[in-house]
């Protein structure tokens, strides 16, 4: 109860928020993290962010561009160190403040938090296989993941032999094969044009099909594979052009070229039996992020509307004032609250669940991108004609909201995946087993 002059206020006053909006207490950790990433990406990212937006893919990566002042500025501050820089805190803990950080970033600049993301992701998986060598040879080095090529885009993230088209004698291995021969790998081929950070990586984790001495495609007439870091200064590796594209334009992408690049086995961080195992632990790793980070970009495309909304009269009064439009304010912040809960269930089960599965992580992707884009377009609607200049910042926020539908795996086949792997938990009786009973009625 709150006091008001002499008069006692019989009213609920506003509640706690944080932020990130409707956050239980934080600790005094948590909240020190969330600021700090929060300054940064108010003060170095956002301004970063417009400014590459405005640029050709080719001034992006140019020596002067403000994309090297913000791995610079991110290496001193720690933020490259990664998730894993801690590891005397809980998991659990670390897995809540690794969202709370990623959204952050994700608020300042969905394009340039994947950048830092991935820059950092081929040592942070030589890590989590337990190979210092690999991880040393990563350190600071900007990585890039390279799962993606011309003719096996997601198609390539399909870790069962049945998922396959009926039609199709065999899955697709792709334009980029590795063959394995000895005590080295021998890669060939090229990735597609949206590899992240292609075209400035320095080392890159790459996923791909293999040749063991036996071919391409097991008894099942599945691909086998091999997860594979790999140095981008080696003889053989060439680079395309850096993509032109609708949104993420601070992020650089593009193609790398493979002739005959030659690496020692030992940089293998999974092969043969192990392969499709390991990648489904590294697309795991991968995927919680685009949750965190695109919560991250809806929170900015909800916070722009509302404060458009307390500036811009319509009718006489404020459009916050009318009762639809606090409707549509209404089911923002809900779709923004459901993404945050969302994303962090499945960095946590990806955290912390003994068997981690991509397809859940799939989906939470596939959710969150879809609802920062449903954020993202109502928020240029409410502005209406201001919403689709460059001047202000709802029309940027809303195509780089589109382009995260489709990367890192495209939203409907995601969808379609999860859907499976909830047919194989309930043939396996662990989802929806219920059986109809004699009389007709279901257990519930």
């Amino acid at each position: 109860m709150t006091v008001r002059g002499d008069k006692a206020d019989v009213r609920p006053g506003l509640p706690c928020t944080e932020l990130s909006g409707f956050e239980p207490q934080l600790t005094a950790e948590e909240r020190a993290l969330q600021q700090a990433v929060h300054a940064f990406a108010a003060e170095v990212l956002r301004p970063a962010g417009r400014a590459l937006d405005r640029m050709t893919a080719e001034e992006v990566i140019a020596p002067d561009s403000p994309f090297w002042e913000v791995h610079l500025v991110a290496a001193k501050s720690g933020l490259g160190d990664g998730p894993e820089a801690g590891d005397d805190v809980p998991p659990a803990l670390l897995a809540r403040m690794a969202a709370v950080a990623v959204e952050e970033l994700g608020w300042g600049d969905a394009g340039l938090a994947v950048s830092l993301g991935v820059g950092g992701f081929p040592a942070l998986m030589a890590r989590r296989a337990g190979t210092p060598e690999l991880a040393d040879l990563c350190a600071g080095r900007l990585g890039c993941w390279i799962g993606t090529q011309p003719d096996r885009g997601s198609d390539g993230l399909s870790l069962y032999p049945q998922e396959r088209h009926p039609s199709a004698p065999h899955g697709n291995k792709g334009n980029l094969t590795a063959r394995v021969r000895g005590g080295d790998i021998v890669i060939n081929g090229q990735s597609s044009a949206w590899v992240s950070n292609g075209p400035v990586a320095q080392v890159g984790l790459a996923s791909i099909a293999a040749d063991y001495g036996a071919g391409f495609y097991d008894e099942e007439g599945h691909p086998r594979g091999i997860e594979v870091i790999v140095p981008l200064d080696l003889p053989g590796v060439s680079r395309g052009k850096p993509l032109e594209k609708l949104g993420k334009r601070a992020l650089p992408q593009g193609e790398i070229f493979f002739d005959d690049v030659k690496v020692p086995l030992r940089h293998a961080l999974s092969t043969e039996d192990a392969y499709w195992r390991g990648h489904a632990a590294t697309w795991s790793s991968a995927g919680v992020a685009m949750g965190q980070l695109m919560t991250g970009l809806a929170r900015a495309a909800f916070e722009t509307a509302l404060a458009y909304t307390h500036e811009r009269r319509q009718g006489g009064a404020l459009l916050a004032e009318h009762q639809l439009v606090q409707y549509r304010l209404g089911r923002m912040g809900s779709q923004v609250e459901a993404m945050r809960a969302v994303s962090r269930r499945a960095t946590e089960y990806t955290a912390l669940s003994p068997a981690r599965h991509p397809y859940y992580t799939a989906q939470s992707k596939s959710l969150c991108t879809d609802l920062a884009f449903q954020v993202a377009d109502e928020a240029v609607q409410l502005m209406g004609g201001n919403g689709l200049t460059r001047e202000y910042p709802a029309e940027k926020l809303f195509r780089d909201a589109r382009a995260a539908r489709i990367e890192d795996g495209e939203n409907h086949l995601l969808t379609m995946k999860f859907g499976h792997l909830a047919s194989l938990l309930h043939q396996d009786g662990r989802l929806g087993a219920a059986r109809q009973r004699g009389d007709g009625r279901g257990d519930h």
